[in-house]
């Protein structure tokens, strides 16, 4: 894992995401039969569908009975309407059968056979052509109801019964009475068949309608056999034994029908009946079959055949016509009903699909108003949690000056519903949340001003406490004092890093800076000086390298806290081993050591905080050195991460190409100070690869048992030459001819070669960095301390300037006066200076 960004990859924060990439992971697995995991989109077409459905429902059963009234009064209207072809063949079956009637009566007196056949035979060719038609207009029929088609089969079987007796009638082999009862059965079967048609529930008036021209129709049956009977006796000449009973018979049956048609017609049609009835043709037919009644006990007189017959045909013709009449009004009332029922049903089926439609855009819109709202505030939510949230947070946590104005997005539902109220609230809820933020903000840029402000003192302390032990090692000749002294010299050099991490903490670039490249073996020698077991540090191999001299002060402080963190944690008698290697991806340096280790989970835990630095609070405080390696890290480009070794740790960095340069005027110049020999002779180490235990050996009077290992310090037989020091990170860095000049500290161009070094003199005027936005001066911090931005080097004291008295007494009026205006203005800001003004030594940067 890595700190910081990787070059090759590019680094992404891990809240950001693409602008509408946003999605909640649910903490439990949905489940489609469990109501409230149900999309909204989904509750709402339910909420939409289901009333639909239960109209739908209700409104086809609806629909459908009314279907079913239409259809059977269109097959009502239908049925009525073939009683045309049914009376029109019963008609021409009363002809043939009053017609055989007589001729039957006239073979049994001996009349010629061949005469009565070819008298039947235009009546049954006219009979037959009318149940042909009868036959041709059922065909639309055939899915009728089922007794309207058992009627139907009936009446053509008792027809096919006629067909076969008429070869009975010219020889006269059977009597009248079968002959003539098969025309009855038909003419019956036919009359049942126009009786047939029902129009439901409900119909009274079709009712009577369809009993009306029934009634007429058998009327006129009863008539036809009345008249059958008469013909044949007056073509037999005279009445049977059984005529009269008949005949009497059939005239109160016919009473009996014309009554219940006038009870069911109506008074138009009594009417028209009573009109028919009166007129010359039937009152003629009527008086002769009067003259047939018996009257006193007399015999009923036999009429003349010819006379009765045409009498009799006009009386049929004028009650055919009255049939016809009754029976077209009851097919208009029918296919009236059945027009009305279709339009009716029409109108509700159409209002039915009205409504629907209406009621379904109505819902949807309703549904997509909620479902559109829904998904803004969703989309909205989702956004601020994953996007606009985490970002502002992430600026905030970065934030180095001033702190930066965070926009909030208005509430994308402007509805006065409760969505839109929740979205405001929403709103106001990342409105809080990031005033929250910036309060935090404010709160630990003052925190880290105070951490920088406390770094920097403790930092003017902890110099001029190494001038001071400076002075005291240059004085003491004692050895076991001069080693002490050591021991608190380094004990001031691991305070000073302590106050560097302190501005690692606060985002605060370090003090010491280098202006040349610095080879990688003088980095690794000088992160060694830093620590306190210096002398278990071994280099065993480094790279010909050299790194930009603005990254070697950052890069020291990095290796430093690795190597303490390596010493600290391994044993005593153990030596941690340090190489640097040439790869293809660029440099790497390895730090082995032998020690506790950590385990895979702690590995994988540590390795993501050098990948991802955190934010400064108290477990980072706690961890401090694993908190500040991430952040320096993070700065340089540099991928750390931590392996296990087989008795400890290895940790390893890979330096990034922007932190390689050429090699420049790095090489320590001769002879070396006494402090870099002493050093050089507790760890054998020289820069070259592969050479270190030839430098142990080449320092004079240091043998190899003086060694340290163990922990064990350098014995006295390290040479003290011109009263050594012990070595620091500049006396690494900086070559001693270059010390005398300064060693380009805090600039990365750093001085001319041609620039002679003087003592820095305090400005007359103070520094500052121009002024606030209240008009008062920012304070540079440590610009007037000179002793600060050099290393510590043994020169002349310099020659003191005295400043002067009147820009001192303008300067403490305006500071006094600056007091003043912020006691006034109750402000708890406090100034920082902006970026690209002045560095911690006060030089421009």
């Amino acid at each position: 894992m890595a700190a910081g960004p990787d070059p090759a990859n590019g680094a992404v924060s891990n809240h950001r995401r693409r602008r509408f990439d946003v999605r909640v992971v649910p903490h439990r697995r949905r489940s489609p039969f469990r109501l409230r995991d149900w999309r909204m989109s989904t509750k709402l077409a339910t909420v939409l569908l289901v009333p639909s459905m239960a109209f739908l429902l209700l409104a086809g059963v609806q629909t459908s009975t009314l279907v079913g009234r239409t259809t059977a009064l269109n097959d009502f209207s239908s049925q009525v309407g073939i009683g045309r072809q049914i009376t029109a063949a019963v008609h021409q079956l009363q002809q043939e059968r009053d017609r055989s009637a007589g001729e039957l009566g006239e073979l049994r007196k001996g009349g010629d056979r061949q005469t009565a056949a070819n008298d039947l035979k235009p009546l049954q060719a006219a009979t037959d052509k009318a149940i042909v038609d009868l036959s041709r207009a059922a065909e639309p029929l055939a899915d009728a109801d089922a007794s309207w088609r058992v009627a139907f089969s009936e009446a053509l079987e008792a027809y096919d019964q006629v067909v076969d007796i008429r070869s009975a009638i010219p020889p006269a082999v059977l009597s009248s009475e079968t002959i003539l009862s098969n025309y009855h059965r038909a003419v019956g079967a036919l009359l049942d068949l126009l009786a047939e048609p029902t129009p439901g529930q409900n119909q009274p008036a079709l009712n009577d309608a369809v009993l009306r021209y029934v009634q007429l129709a058998r009327v006129k049956e009863l008539s036809s056999r009345v008249r059958a009977q008469l013909y044949a006796a007056a073509r037999a000449g005279g009445y049977g034994t059984e005529d009269r009973v008949v005949l009497a018979d059939l005239r109160g049956q016919q009473l009996t029908a014309l009554g219940a048609f006038r009870v069911a017609a109506t008074s138009e049609q009594i009417r028209r009946y009573d009109e028919t009835s009166v007129s010359p043709m039937f009152l003629a037919a009527t008086g002769l079959e009067e003259r047939s009644l018996s009257s006193g006990g007399a015999s009923p007189q036999v009429l003349p055949s010819e006379q009765w017959w045409s009498a009799s045909q006009q009386r049929q013709e004028i009650l055919r016509q009255l049939e016809a009449g009754v029976l077209d009004d009851a097919v208009r009332q029918a296919e009236e009903a059945s027009d009305d029922q279709l339009r009716t049903t029409l109108l509700v089926v159409g209002g039915v699909v009205t409504v629907l439609l209406a009621a379904l855009l109505i819902s949807l819109l309703i549904g997509r108003s909620v479902a559109r709202s829904m998904r803004l505030l969703r989309s909205q939510a989702l956004r601020i949690a994953q996007v606009e949230l985490p970002d502002a947070l992430d600026r905030l946590k970065t934030v180095t000056g001033g702190v930066p104005r965070i926009e909030v997005a208005p509430a994308v539902v402007r509805s006065l519903d409760e969505i839109g109220e929740l979205a405001e609230a929403f709103v106001a809820v990342h409105r809080s949340a990031v005033t929250v933020a910036v309060e935090q903000a404010l709160m630990r840029r003052n925190v880290n001003a105070m951490f920088v402000n406390l770094a920097r003192r403790s930092q003017v302390l902890v110099e001029r406490q190494l001038e001071l032990l400076d002075d005291l090692e240059r004085e003491e000749s004692d050895p076991d004092q001069l080693e002490n002294l050591f021991k608190l010299d380094h004990l001031a050099a691991r305070m000073r890093r302590n106050d560097e991490s302190l501005l690692v903490l606060a985002g605060t670039d370090s003090t010491r800076r280098w202006n040349r490249p610095v080879g990688l073996g003088a980095v690794l020698l000088a992160a060694a000086a830093e620590i306190e077991q210096y002398q278990r540090v071994r280099i065993e191999s480094v790279a010909d390298v050299h790194v930009v001299g603005h990254a070697v002060g950052e890069l020291v402080h990095l290796l430093a806290e690795l190597l303490e963190n390596a010493t600290a944690f391994s044993r005593p008698d153990t030596v941690v081993v340090v190489t640097a290697r040439v790869e293809a991806a660029g440099p790497l340096i390895e730090i082995v050591d032998r020690g506790l280790g950590m385990s895979p989970a702690a590995l994988v835990q540590a390795n993501e905080v050098l990948a991802s630095p955190p934010a400064a609070d108290v477990a980072a405080v706690e961890r401090m050195g694993l908190f500040v390696v991430s952040h320096l890290a993070a700065r340089l480009g540099v991928r750390v991460w931590l392996d296990g070794g087989e008795d400890g740790l290895v940790a390893r960095l890979a330096l990034p190409a922007v932190l390689l340069a050429p090699a420049g005027n790095v090489e320590l110049d001769a002879p070396p100070s006494a402090r870099m020999l002493a050093a050089s002779a507790a760890r054998g180490l020289v820069p070259q690869p592969g050479a270190g235990r030839d430098a142990a050996a080449a320092v004079p009077g240091v043998a190899a048992r003086d060694l340290p290992v163990a922990g064990r310090p350098p014995g006295v037989g390290v040479p003290r030459q011109g009263r050594p020091m012990p070595v620091r990170a500049e006396d690494v860095l900086t070559p001693a001819a270059a010390r005398g000049g300064g060693g380009g500290w805090y600039s990365r161009q750093g001085p001319p070669p041609s620039a002679v070094p003087a003592p820095a003199a305090p400005p007359t005027i103070p520094v500052t960095a121009g002024t606030n936005e209240r008009g008062l001066p920012v304070r540079v911090p440590m610009a007037q301390l000179s002793a600060v931005t050099r290393s510590a080097q043994p020169m002349t004291a310099p020659t003191r300037t005295d400043p002067d008295p009147e820009a001192v007494g303008g300067m403490l009026s305006r500071l006094y006066s600056g007091v003043r205006r912020a006691e006034a203005e109750d402000t708890t800001e406090i100034p920082v200076p902006p970026s690209g003004g002045h560095d911690e030594g006060g030089r421009r940067q």
